[in-house]
C-alpha cells in the first residue's frame, strides 16, 4: 500500500543528499546529521525541547543498536594488543607469511577467506576470526590496511552477505515479499552475485593497486597493528615453547567456536558475542602467562586500551547513525508515532512511492527494483526493506511479464550492498575497525567500485529477464 508522502519525508531526502555530498567533499558530517535529527524532530513534534530531546534519544538509540560491535571489536583489538605484546602474534602469522608473499596475494586470500567464512556465520563474526591473524600478514607483505578493510568488506558483506546462500535470511524475507520460493531467489541470484563480485572486487583491487603506485595510499600500516610502543617492547616474556603452544592454542579456540556455531546453529549477534567471549578469554590467559602476579593490572590495560581504540573509531560514526536510523523501522522509538499510520519507516515510504510512479518496461523494472533497493538500504540495514523489494518486485514481474525471482535477487543484493553494506559507514565498521582504517574513507573507496558493480549488474539483469 503506497503512504503519501509527507514533509518529514522530503526534508530526510534534502539531509540524504547532504550527507553524500559532504562524503564525496571527505568533510565531517557530524553537524549535518545532528541538524538533520533536530529538523525532522521540529517538523514531526512542533515542540523545540522535544526536538532537543530527540537529538539525544537519537544518540542513546544508536548507541545501544551498535554496543555489540562496539564490544567485540574492543576485545579483539584488546587481545590483539597482547599478542603483539608477548610475540605470539609473529609465531601465528608464520605460517600464513609463506603462503601470502605480494599485496596482490593478500588481498584475493583474505577476500575468498573471508566471503567462505561470512557465508556460515556471516560478516561481524568473520571480520574478528580473519583480522588478528591475517592483517599483519598483509602489512608485511605490502598491503596497506585499507586494502584489508576492502577485501573484507567487499568480500564478507558485499558477496557473501548478498547471496546469503547458507543462512539464507535475506533471500528468505525477499522471497516472502514477492511470494515465491526461497529456492527461486537463491537460484535467480547467482549470475547476478557472480556479476557484482567480480565487478566490485577486480574494481576495486585495480584502484587500490594504482593508489598505492601513485603514493596516493602512503603508509601500507594500521594503527592497531603497527604501534611502535608493541614493536619495541620485550617480546621475551614467554619462552619459544609457550609462545608456539599459544600459537596452536588461540586457533584451536577459535575453529571450537566455527565448531560450536554450527552445531547450536549460532548466527548474527549470538555468533559475535561467542567470538567476544572466546577473545576475552585468550586474553585472560595471555596476561596470566605472560605477567603472573601483575596479570590484574595488565589485563585491566588492556581492556582500556581496547575500549579507547573502539570509541574512538565509533564516536564519528554514531551522530549519522542516530540520523539514518530514523529512517527505518525506528521513528518512533525515537521521537514519536509522527508518521502516517501505514508508514513502513521513512525509506521503505520513499521506495513504495518511486515504485508507483514510474512506467512499466523490463528496462525501467529493473532500473526501479534497483533503486527500490538502494532506498531501502540507506537505513544501515540492507534487510529491513527487503519484504518491500519482493513486493516491488513481484509487481513488476506481472505488468511486464518477466521472472519474478531475477527482480526479486537484484533487488535484495542491491540492498544488502548498500546498507549490509559497503557503503553506509557504520554497517563497514566492523572491517574498519579491526583495520584501523576511518570508516568514512572506506566508504569513500568503495563508492566507485559498487556503483560500477550496481550500474552493470543492473544492465546484466536487463538480459536475463
Amino acid at each position: 500500500m503506497s503512504v503519501d508522502l509527507t514533509l518529514i519525508h522530503w526534508i530526510y531526502v534534502v539531509f540524504i543528499a547532504l550527507i553524500i555530498c559532504l562524503m564525496v567533499l571527505k568533510r565531517d558530517t557530524t553537524i549535518i546529521c545532528i541538524a538533520g535529527i533536530f529538523i525532522i524532530a521540529l517538523t514531526a513534534t512542533g515542540s523545540i525541547t522535544t526536538s532537543i530531546s530527540s537529538i539525544f534519544t537519537s544518540f542513546i538509540y544508536a548507541i545501544t543498536e551498535l554496543l555489540s560491535i562496539i564490544l567485540v571489536i574492543s576485545i579483539v583489538v584488546s587481545m590483539s594488543k597482547s599478542l603483539m605484546d608477548s610475540g605470539i602474534n609473529d609465531v601465528m602469522i608464520s605460517p600464513f607469511a609463506k603462503l601470502i608473499k605480494t599485496p596482490a596475494l593478500a588481498f584475493w586470500i583474505i577476500g575468498i577467506m573471508m566471503m567462505t567464512i561470512s557465508l556460515f556465520f556471516w560478516p561481524s563474526p568473520a571480520v574478528a576470526l580473519m583480522g588478528a591473524v591475517l592483517l599483519p600478514v598483509a602489512i608485511r607483505v605490502g598491503l596497506p590496511a585499507i586494502g584489508v578493510a576492502i577485501a573484507m568488506n567487499l568480500f564478507g558483506h558485499g558477496i557473501a552477505l548478498s547471496g546469503d546462500y547458507i543462512i539464507q535470511g535475506a533471500p528468505k524475507l525477499a522471497a516472502d515479499g514477492a511470494g515465491i520460493s526461497v529456492g527461486d531467489v537463491v537460484s535467480a541470484s547467482i549470475p547476478l552475485v557472480i556479476t557484482m563480485g567480480l565487478v566490485t572486487t577486480i574494481t576495486a583491487f585495480y584502484l587500490l593497486k594504482r593508489d598505492i603506485k601513485n603514493g596516493s595510499i602512503k603508509t601500507p600500516t594500521s594503527p592497531v597493528y603497527n604501534d611502535e610502543k608493541n614493536i619495541t617492547q620485550s617480546k621475551n616474556l614467554l619462552s619459544p615453547i609457550y609462545k608456539r603452544i599459544f600459537a596452536l592454542l588461540i586457533p584451536i579456540l577459535f575453529i571450537l567456536d566455527i565448531i560450536a556455531m554450527i552445531i547450536f546453529n549460532l548466527q548474527g549477534s549470538e555468533a559475535t558475542a561467542l567470538v567476544g567471549g572466546t577473545s576475552i578469554f585468550i586474553l585472560l590467559l595471555i596476561t596470566i602467562a605472560c605477567h603472573k602476579n601483575k596479570a590484574l593490572e595488565e589485563t585491566t590495560k588492556y581492556l582500556i586500551e581496547g575500549l579507547q581504540f573502539g570509541f574512538k573509531v565509533f564516536g564519528p560514526v554514531i551522530p549519522i547513525a542516530a540520523f539514518f536510523y530514523l529512517g527505518g523501522e525506528n521513528f518512533q522509538a525515537m521521537i514519536g508515532d509522527f508518521l502516517p499510520k501505514n508508514s513502513q519507516g521513512i525509506v521503505n515510504d520513499l521506495g513504495s512511492a518511486l515504485a508507483n510512479i514510474v512506467p512499466l518496461s523490463k528496462e525501467i523494472g529493473a532500473i526501479t527494483v534497483t533503486g527500490v533497493g538502494i532506498i531501502t538500504g540507506l537505513d544501515g540495514s540492507g534487510f529491513s526493506g527487503l519484504s518491500l523489494v519482493g513486493s516491488v518486485a513481484n509487481l513488476f514481474s506481472h505488468g511486464i511479464e518477466s521472472s519474478t525471482a531475477t527482480l526479486t535477487s537484484l533487488g535484495q543484493i542491491m540492498a544488502i550492498w548498500v546498507g549490509g553494506g559497503t557503503l553506509i559507514p557504520w554497517a563497514l565498521i566492523p572491517a574498519a575497525a579491526i583495520c584501523g582504517v576511518d570508516p568514512f574513507e572506506l566508504a569513500r573507496r568503495n563508492i566507485i567500485p559498487v556503483t560500477i558493480g550496481i550500474i552493470v549488474t543492473t544492465l546484466v539483469s536487463m538480459f536475463i529477464l
